[in-house]
Formats: structure tokens, C-alpha cells, sequence
């Protein structure tokens, strides 16, 4: 077995002439493009590994995983949903399968004994361009942080999450109004592109890997409510930019007449010093205006708590709201 920890090329010679066994790991909307691609190109998984069927919705019905309902419509039929991946008895099963090369997409952090069971390497694709944003949220992060660039990874496994040796990585540009949702939904293509392009790199034994720089990283947790909460005493750009990082979730937030009032999408209407009071709202031809610590934002896209997901325009022919108006606690 060749281990992921020390693997750095392969020969051509290292594979069989068979058809590669590949184990496919995902969960989310975000791995299905790569599941389908690697069919597409024959090189569908033998076997795939996602979440448990869970309740969801409102009407709270038992369903299966994306990665799941695309591995039904593919026909493959060893799908295995493992309740811990530290449960010695998935361990065992996917040494079972005999995988060539395990694909990791959006799914769970694997201990050793998982991911060295690929006789040619286990590898994952990270939405951002690594060593930059490790963690569990980092297209969210690049776009609160004011990134114009960012893209996805493909590194072999080792124990240290995010850590392992890059195979490659393609980048993706980000627009100055785009969500994380919109970069997410063009991201999840361009990944699918370099898991294919990984996989066949593995099997024509054409690759070479190249150590991260530990002193470039920069994390990328998970967002927690605290973090959805906007501030409008800072400047236009950054209360933009937590609005379009955390849109379609978990959402920004404020509050208007004691309710919650989440936003979606904004634009820079004014970045220039003002001297409204942050949080200060003012109509402007059927638009929505708020005052930050630096000029002003247009609020786009909201939701007021206990209603759906509107225009601005759209809200303001429904809720009263009175040129000075407060936003926030």
C-alpha cells in the first residue's frame, strides 16, 4: 500500500491495467458535480461513502444526501453511510472495497486508518487556494475578508487537516457584489474539473506534489451566530462584505423593531465618510439605505423575521419604515 503521508510522484508502473477502484466521500450539493464528472469520463466510483438519511425540511421527511441520490441515479450500489468515521467498522469496510484512490469532497475529517487504505493515495478538494483559509468555512472567510481571487485545491491526505502535500489548484475569480453562494456554485463546476484532471494525473503517474508553507496558512473556522451579527460602525466594505460572506447562510443579521432582519445581498451606494449615525436607514427611490461608519450601503435582498426573503423594494412596499429609522440592538 502506498501511504498518502509520504507519497510525493508515482510511476505509471504503480497502477494496474485494470480500471481504477475508486472510493468517492461526500455529502453535500457541492460534491455532486465531481461524482457525476468522474462518471462521465469513466471513472465512476465503485463505492461511495456520505451521511446518514436524516429528517429535513419542514415536513421534517426522512431523505437521503445529494451524494447519495446522485450515486442511485448512477447506479452504484455499495454506499456506505457511516454513523463516526472513527468506528473501526468503517475502517474495515473500506479496506474491504480494495480502493486504488479514495476522493474526499465536502465530507468528514478521516483518522489514518481510513484514508491509508487507498493503495495510490486518498486526496481531497478544498475550496480555496491552500495554504490560505484551512478549515471549515473558507469561501465564507475569503469573501469577509475582501478577496477578489480564490479557487480550490487538490492535496493528498495527511493527519493534520488541510496540511498535505498540493497536487494542484485553479483559481477562481470573485465579483465585488458575488456571494458566497454564487462563488460556491461556480467553485463546486471548477472543482469537479480538478478532481477529474487529479484522478487521471494519479493513474498516467504524470504527478508531482508540492509541500504547503505552514507560515502562509490562515485559518478558516466555522461560523457561529456571533460572527453573523452586523456592526455597521465599520466601514461600507466590510459590512458589505460580511453581508455577501455569509449569504445564503447563514445569513447576516441585524434588527429592526425588535425583530430579526437578515440580509442577503447589498452594494456599496457611498463609500465616502458621512456623518449619519451608523445603522441609520434612509429611503432613497424605492431603495434602502443604512449608514455605516464610512458612507452607506444599499440593501438589496432581506428578510424580516417570520416573513420570506424579499427585495428591498419589495419590503418597503410592506413594512413601514421612517427616513431615520435605527437598525441593530
Amino acid at each position: 500500500m502506498v501511504s498518502s503521508l509520504d507519497q510525493d510522484s508515482l510511476t505509471s508502473a504503480e497502477f494496474a491495467t485494470d480500471a481504477p477502484r475508486i472510493l468517492f466521500m461526500g455529502t453535500p450539493d457541492f460534491a455532486v458535480p465531481s461524482l457525476n464528472a468522474l462518471a462521465a469520463v469513466g471513472l465512476k466510483p465503485i463505492a461511495v461513502a456520505t451521511g446518514s438519511d436524516k429528517k429535513r425540511g419542514r415536513g421534517q421527511k426522512v431523505s437521503s444526501t445529494p451524494v447519495k441520490l446522485a450515486a442511485d441515479a448512477l447506479g452504484i450500489d455499495t454506499i456506505l453511510q457511516p454513523e463516526s468515521v472513527k468506528d473501526p467498522s468503517f475502517a474495515q469496510n473500506v479496506r474491504q472495497l480494495n480502493p486504488d484512490i479514495i476522493v474526499v469532497v465536502a465530507f468528514r475529517i478521516l483518522p489514518p486508518e481510513v484514508f491509508e487504505a487507498a493503495r495510490l493515495g486518498t486526496f481531497n478538494l478544498h475550496g480555496s487556494l491552500l495554504p490560505r483559509y484551512r478549515g471549515a468555512a473558507p469561501i465564507n472567510h475569503a469573501i469577509m475578508q475582501g478577496d477578489t481571487e480564490t479557487g480550490v485545491t487538490t492535496f493528498f491526505l495527511k493527519q493534520l487537516v488541510d496540511t498535505g502535500n498540493v497536487i494542484l489548484k485553479r483559481r477562481l475569480s470573485i465579483g465585488p457584489n458575488e456571494t458566497a453562494g454564487d462563488v460556491h456554485d461556480r467553485m463546486m463546476i471548477l472543482g469537479a474539473d480538478a478532481v477529474v484532471e487529479t484522478v487521471q494525473r494519479i493513474i498516467r503517474g504524470d504527478l508531482t506534489t508540492t509541500p504547503q508553507d505552514d507560515t502562509q496558512a490562515t485559518p478558516a473556522p466555522k461560523i457561529f451566530r456571533k460572527d453573523c451579527e452586523l456592526d455597521f460602525s465599520g466601514s461600507t466594505s466590510e459590512v458589505h462584505n460580511q453581508i455577501r460572506g455569509l449569504s445564503p447562510w447563514p445569513g447576516a443579521f441585524t434588527f429592526l423593531n425588535g425583530k430579526q432582519l437578515k440580509v442577503f445581498r447589498s452594494e456599496v451606494h457611498d463609500s465616502s465618510s458621512t456623518t449619519a449615525e451608523p445603522g441609520r436607514l434612509t429611503k432613497e427611490d424605492g431603495a434602502l439605505l443604512v449608514s455605516c461608519g464610512t458612507g452607506c450601503l444599499r440593501l438589496t435582498e432581506v428578510q424580516i423575521e417570520g416573513k420570506r426573503r424579499v427585495t428591498a423594494t419589495d419590503f418597503l412596499n410592506g413594512v413601514l419604515i421612517e427616513d431615520g429609522q435605527m437598525v441593530g440592538r
